[in-house]
C-alpha cells in the first residue's frame, strides 16, 4: 500500500486524536495541521514540521491525499467542500455540518469528483459492538423487537461550563443530539441494518443562561475562573433529550441523550431485544458483550480473536484480555477508509457523507418532534 500523506484540519482533542490514530496505522504520514489559533504550539508538541493558520494554503500547498475536518460543526462544509472541489478525500467529523441542505450538498460533490468521504462515526469499530452486528447478520438474536439505550456524560454539568457547541450558531439547532446522540443512533442502525424512520421527542434545557469564560477553554477542561472573568449568554440548545424512534424493521426504541448527568463522563449503552436473543453492550465495559437467554444462564462474550467470527476478528489487533477501546476504534475506522481509498473493492462499512446526510435527517426531524410535540416520520 503506497504511503498517504495527510493534513488535519483542528487542533482540539478530537484534532489530536485523529493523528495519534493515524499514525498507528504505519502507511499515513500527516504531514501537516491547520489551525487558526494554535497549529504552532500542536504541530510542534506532536512533531509535525508544517502548520498553517489557513486551511486553504494547508491544502494547496501540501499536495495532501487526504484531509481531516476536527473542527466546529459551523466549518464543517466550507472546509470539505474546498477540498473536494481540489481533489482530496475527506474524513468529517460529526455531524456532518450544521443543515441538511449543506450535507446534501456535500455529497453531491464528493459523488461529483469521485472522491472517498467518511464520517468518524467510530462506534462502530469497537470489536463488541462489529460482533453484534455479525451475531444479528447471522440470525443468532432472530428478529428484533426492541432497541434502546443511552449517551450521557457529565461535562456540561455546571453553568460555568463552556464549549463552542452551546451555542447554535456554531454547533446546529440541536446539540446533545447531534454532538453524541447521533453516534448511538449511527451505532443502532449500522448493526442492526436498519433505518430510523420516525421520531418522538422531548428536549431540555438545564441551564438558559450559562456564563461563557472570557479566556479559551478546551473540550472537557475544568478549568475555574474568577467571576469577573465569566459573562452571562443564553442557550438555545438542549442538554438533555428523550427521543422515542420506530425502525424500518418494525422495531420501537428509545434514546436517553444528556450532558448534564453528574458522574458520567462518556457513557454509552445499548440493549438490542430479539425473538432468540437479547444482547447488550456498554462503553464502560466495552471489552464484554453480555447475551441474554431464555431457557439457559446468560452469557458474557469477552473480546479474545480466537472465538469471535472471522469478520471481526479483521478490526482486533492485540490477543485477548489485551483491551482495544477509544483509539483502537479510531484507528480501525481510518484503516477501512484508507483501504478503500487504495482499492475500492475493499470493505466499505465506515459510515458515509450518504450516512452522515441520513442522520442529519434524523437530528433534524428530532428537533422538529421536540418543537412540535408530535411523531415526524424522516422523508430521504
Amino acid at each position: 500500500m503506497k504511503n498517504f500523506r495527510t493534513g488535519v484540519i483542528g487542533t482540539g482533542f478530537i484534532g489530536v486524536a485523529h493523528v495519534e490514530a493515524l499514525r498507528r496505522l504505519g502507511f499515513v504520514d500527516v504531514v501537516a495541521i491547520a489551525a487558526p489559533n494554535s497549529a504552532k504550539e500542536k504541530a510542534e508538541a506532536m512533531g509535525i514540521s508544517h502548520y498553517f493558520t489557513d486551511y486553504r494554503e494547508m491544502i494547496d500547498t501540501m499536495a495532501l491525499d487526504v484531509v481531516h475536518i476536527c473542527t466546529p460543526n459551523n466549518t464543517h462544509y466550507e472546509m470539505a467542500i474546498y477540498a473536494l472541489q481540489q481533489g482530496v478525500n475527506v474524513v468529517c467529523e460529526k455531524p456532518l455540518s450544521c443543515t441538511v441542505e449543506e450535507a446534501k450538498e456535500m455529497l453531491e460533490v464528493a459523488n461529483k469528483n469521485d472522491l472517498v468521504h467518511a464520517v468518524n462515526f467510530h462506534n462502530r469499530f469497537y470489536p463488541m459492538t462489529y460482533e453484534i452486528k455479525e451475531m444479528i447478520k447471522t440470525g443468532t438474536i432472530g428478529n428484533i423487537f426492541t432497541i434502546h439505550g443511552g449517551y450521557i456524560q457529565d461535562w456540561l454539568l455546571y453553568d460555568t461550563d463552556y464549549n463552542w457547541r452551546l451555542q447554535s450558531k456554531e454547533s446546529g439547532k440541536t446539540r446533545a443530539v447531534s454532538d453524541i446522540g447521533s453516534h448511538w443512533m449511527d451505532l443502532v442502525q449500522f448493526v442492526t441494518g436498519t433505518k430510523i424512520i420516525e421520531v418522538f421527542a422531548e428536549f431540555k434545557t438545564v441551564h438558559p443562561v450559562r456564563k461563557m469564560p472570557m479566556k479559551p477553554v478546551e473540550a472537557f477542561a475544568k478549568t475555574k475562573f474568577r467571576e469577573e472573568d465569566y459573562k452571562d449568554f443564553n442557550i438555545d440548545t438542549e442538554d438533555f433529550a428523550a427521543i422515542l424512534l420506530r425502525f424500518s424493521n418494525g422495531a420501537v426504541g428509545s434514546v436517553v441523550v444528556s450532558q448534564v448527568f453528574a458522574g458520567k463522563k462518556n457513557k454509552m449503552n445499548l440493549f438490542i431485544a430479539g425473538s432468540k436473543k437479547s444482547v447488550e453492550w456498554d462503553a464502560d465495559d466495552h471489552s464484554n458483550l453480555i447475551i441474554g437467554n431464555r431457557e439457559k444462564a446468560n452469557e458474557v462474550l469477552t473480546k479474545d480473536p480466537s472465538i469471535v467470527s472471522n469478520t471481526t476478528r479483521g478490526i482486533i489487533s492485540y490477543p485477548g484480555g489485551h483491551s482495544e477501546g477509544f483509539p483502537d476504534a479510531f484507528k480501525q475506522n481510518f484503516r477501512q477508509i484508507y483501504n478503500y481509498i487504495s482499492d475500492r473493492s475493499k470493505p466499505k462499512e465506515f459510515a458515509n457523507f450518504e450516512d452522515g446526510l441520513y442522520q442529519m435527517i434524523v437530528n433534524q426531524s428530532i428537533y422538529e418532534s421536540a418543537k412540535l410535540g408530535k411523531w415526524i416520520k424522516i422523508y430521504y
